[in-house]
């Protein structure tokens, strides 16, 4: 149980950590979040606080959660890589920005949750990886993590 507990929090870190890059390239570096970005950090939010609750309630349950995120998250940040390798795709100024702008969390917390961005802006590389090529690796590890804990502890 107490291997299960820690690998959720460390997992459950490890997402709230990279929101905190997030904001850092965004506040410190100004690369301004697209509508992909801003979908990848409601994701990783999601994976995190599911495996805080699961940390400390039902296991399987929260792990269950955080892993359709986590999948939700690698399908969003494979569609984000799809967009920068074809230069004529664009996720710019769409329906989904709208839309995304005017959830209540991008009103209330526009620092965190508003799509000013372009997807194309997301290519400079940072430490060899583009933005969501370390995303869509995030993802993975987190997928990856949370498919052992729950086919472990199927067992």
């Amino acid at each position: 149980m107490l291997h299960t507990r820690s690998l959720l929090l460390s997992i459950a870190i490890a997402c709230f950590g990279l929101i905190g890059v997030a904001l850092y390239l965004q506040i410190g570096l100004d690369m301004l979040p697209c509508p992909l970005c801003v979908i990848q950090r409601y994701l990783f939010i999601a994976i995190g606080l599911c495996c805080l609750a699961g940390a400390y309630t039902k296991p399987r349950l929260g792990a269950g959660l955080a892993l359709m995120a986590a999948l939700g998250g690698l399908y969003t940040a494979g569609k984000h890589l799809y967009i920068l390798a074809h230069p004529g795709l664009s996720c710019g100024i769409d329906p989904m920005e709208t839309f995304l702008n005017k959830i209540p969390t991008a009103t209330y917390l526009p620092f965190l949750f508003h799509a000013d961005g372009l997807c194309e802006d997301a290519l400079a590389p940072w430490f060899g990886l583009s933005i969501p090529q370390w995303s869509f690796l995030g993802f993975g590890l987190c997928t990856l993590g949370l498919a052992w804990l729950l086919i472990r502890r199927a067992r």
